[in-house]
């Protein structure tokens, strides 16, 4: 299937990772992770991985790929605690 060069994914690390056959969820966690790290500062990583995930999850349905943008797109939804995790209990 031919996919256009999205400017969200501008080196193509998730359009190739649909390429391969019999990746791994680990392999593409990975590949999820360098491409956020990848992300330039100024661009918005939220939405950068709504617009992904709108253009994979309905072709890609059962790719792990899509699983894994579907996973961080709900990480990245979710509201931060102000101030972190306590690393002990008080």
């Amino acid at each position: 299937m031919p996919r256009n060069d999205d400017p969200n994914d501008h080196k193509g690390l998730i359009r190739e990772a649909y390429r391969i056959d019999g990746i791994t969820l680990p392999e593409c966690r990975s590949i999820f992770l360098d491409w956020a790290l990848s992300l330039p500062a100024d661009r918005d990583q939220t939405q950068a991985l709504t617009a992904l995930h709108a253009i994979y999850a309905t072709q890609e349905a059962d790719h792990p790929m899509t699983q894994v943008l579907a996973e961080g797109l709900q990480s990245a939804q979710t509201p931060k605690r102000r101030g972190g995790w306590r690393s002990r209990s008080r």
